[in-house]
């Protein structure tokens, strides 16, 4: 059918408006299309620029803020300082070499740290910072800042790190951090991530090293966008990350500085314990080390001279080191004789001033002998062949049953490095350890603390907050995570007979209250903190036949390092108990050297500062006057001093 000529004009007019529609939007997307190629070639030419670099987005880790340490009342033992640094990025600086002599005409550089940014340089990526110049102060960094246009390469910086406001004080405590090394990755099977960041710190000794992951907290993380080669070309977001926990210690600031600069330069260590809780008040090792020294990395000659010290300032006496502890065991011995009831307290024992057993002689510290003596006498003036004749009476696996009732020869869960069990030996451990069997000697030397015998501070403390209250005393160094208590330690009854333990405190009573105890002339004169102690010198040589015939040398008269050493133990006050301390001075030459000291630190901890000169005998309080000024003028410094204060 043919169709009309109206019908044919309309046909090619509808086909005429399609097309424009059609054309139109063609038109509309190729100048869409071009607008856009436009924008991406012009607009955005740096962006996809970078991305024909190949350029990717990479995560970088943010190290957090460490958890800060304080005392039991708050002061602070390590907290993060803000640190002022120098860095220089190499192939920013062109010339290191001069821009470093340009940097030294404004900014005093240490030798030592520089050389050791120099080599981290050389093995380090060119875009990488390294730093120059650590803890500048800040008219330092304005210098550099002044004269930045002159300092190619070269950037000021702010940061946190780790400082130790007390010192030397709570060294063998807190400890210190320290850079991440590749023996401290070696210990995790699978590191984080976060050691591998350049100069991460973490702790190394201490409760820094002990709560190492609490403290460290979680990394943030940002993300960046870097080239083919690494270098960060800008910084897309971040995620703030997550803080370490705070600690809170039971150590008493007060306490532990008094207790530092009383020990001055003796090789020695105290330990001061709270008995209704458990919590370590004190625990002092001297002489000791500033432990911000190591934060950094220490240098080679400070490190020698620690190392080199014949008083070992690196090592934490009060849990680390085992000293025989001479008469101070001798409670133990009593105690496990009493609990045996191999004898009572009245029975007296006959010092002639040796016991000889199996053909050898054992002597007693009184070449002439005490008499008769029974438990209180003995304790009161350290008869030794008493306690001889009672371990014949008890043996050597009753002692050690008792002992490791009392917290000896175990190694009590406190966050410090390297903390001994010691040793309470039996004759299984004597076939075990030294292939040969266990002889009667080996009990009666056991029986006053000598022999195989060793105990730490830390452990002469416990034991003696056990015989004090009759339950089992724990030592509690952190008191609180974050703000969360932890569990108080003291426990339940050790299951000694109550009156036995009463017969061993009235002994010890007499021995720093009776005219003719060995702590007598060190007693505390006022009534309501009078303490109860065994003194105790532990022997590191013995003494032979020849020289007991013509004398035994004087302890004043023999090397340092071949004189006796000197413990102290005690509680207070006697009637109602709430302290335990220990005292042990390496070579002091005797008890004598610790006794002293032992009744100084109790009545600073009883009366939560210097003592009434009226706490002291009267003949004693002139020099204790002097004692206290002198020590005040050694402990005071400015407030904006961060050095040690004793």
């Amino acid at each position: 059918m043919r169709r009309s000529p109206k019908d044919t004009v309309d046909s090619y007019r509808r086909i005429s408006r399609r097309g424009l529609i059609l054309g139109g939007m063609q038109l509309g997307f190729v100048g869409l299309l071009g607008l856009r190629m436009r924008y991406m070639q012009v607009e955005q030419a740096d962006e996809f620029r970078l991305l024909a670099e190949e350029n990717r987005v990479n995560i970088r880790l943010i190290p957090p803020a460490r958890g800060q340490i304080f005392d039991r009342n708050g002061a602070v033992i390590a907290e993060n300082a803000p640190s002022y640094r120098i860095t220089m990025v190499r192939e920013d600086a062109g010339n290191v070499e001069e821009v470093i002599e340009r940097l030294s005409a404004l900014v005093r550089l240490d030798e030592d740290e520089l050389s050791r940014a120099m080599a981290e340089m050389d093995r380090s990526a060119p875009f990488l910072p390294i730093t120059i110049a650590d803890r500048v102060s800040w008219d330092d960094i304005s210098r550099v800042a002044v004269n930045a246009p002159a300092l190619p390469g070269i950037t000021p910086e702010v940061g946190l790190s780790r400082h130790y406001p007390m010192g030397s004080d709570f060294a063998h405590v807190a400890g210190y951090v320290g850079p991440v090394s590749e023996r401290d990755l070696a210990r995790y099977e699978d590191p984080e991530p976060l050691l591998r960041i350049p100069r991460f710190q973490i702790g190394k000794v201490g409760v820094e090293a002990k709560y190492e992951e609490a403290l460290r907290g979680k990394a943030g993380a940002k993300r960046v966008e870097v080239n083919a080669v690494g270098r960060v070309m800008r910084e897309l977001g971040r995620r703030e990350g997550e803080a370490g926990a705070d600690l809170q210690l039971t150590v008493d600031n007060g306490l532990q500085n008094y207790i530092q600069a009383r020990l001055g330069p003796e090789s020695a260590s105290v330990v001061v314990m709270d008995l209704t809780e458990g919590d370590v008040l004190a625990i002092a090792s001297s002489p000791s080390y500033d432990p911000n020294k190591f934060v950094r990395g220490i240098s080679f000659d400070d490190y020698a001279i620690l190392r080199d010290n014949t008083h070992r300032p690196l090592a934490s006496k009060t849990v680390q080191d085992a000293y025989p502890p001479g008469s101070t065991f001798k409670m133990v011995t009593a105690l496990a004789a009493l609990d045996a009831g191999v004898i009572s307290p009245e029975e007296t024992v006959w010092c002639p001033g040796h016991l000889e057993v199996g053909g050898r002689k054992f002597h007693c510290w009184k070449r002439r002998g005490h008499g008769h003596m029974n438990l209180e006498t003995s304790l009161r003036e350290s008869c030794d062949v008493y306690y001889y004749d009672l371990s014949l009476k008890v043996g050597i696996e009753k002692i050690t049953e008792t002992a490791l009732r009392l917290g000896l020869g175990a190694s009590h869960d406190i966050p410090m490095s390297a903390v001994t069990e010691g040793l309470t030996p039996t004759k299984a451990w004597k076939e075990r350890e030294r292939g040969s069997s266990w002889v009667i000697g080996d009990t009666v030397n056991a029986s006053i603390g000598q022999g195989f015998v060793l105990t730490s501070p830390l452990q002469l403390a416990v034991m003696t907050a056990r015989l004090a209250t009759g339950r089992k005393v724990t030592p509690r160094l952190v008191k609180s995570i974050e703000g969360v208590e932890t569990q108080s330690q003291v426990g339940e009854s050790l299951g000694f007979n109550e009156n036995h333990l009463r017969w061993i405190r009235k002994a010890m009573f007499a021995v720093s209250n009776n005219k003719r105890g060995t702590a007598y002339s060190q007693r505390i004169a006022e009534e309501a903190f009078r303490m109860a102690g065994k003194t105790g010198t532990s022997q590191v040589r013995n003494i032979t036949a020849a020289e007991r015939a013509r004398g035994v040398t004087s302890n004043d008269d023999l090397p340092w390092e071949r004189r006796d050493h000197g413990l102290f133990v005690a509680f207070a006050p006697y009637e109602a108990p709430k302290i335990a301390v220990s005292v042990v001075v390496e070579h002091g030459g005797g008890s004598g050297a610790a006794t002293p000291i032992a009744r100084d630190v109790a009545l600073q901890a009883l009366y939560g500062g210097d003592p009434p000169l009226s706490a002291y005998p009267s003949k004693d309080r002139s020099r204790i006057k002097a004692q206290q000024e002198r020590l005040e003028r050694e402990r005071r410094l400015p407030e904006s001093d961060g050095r040690s204060r004793a």
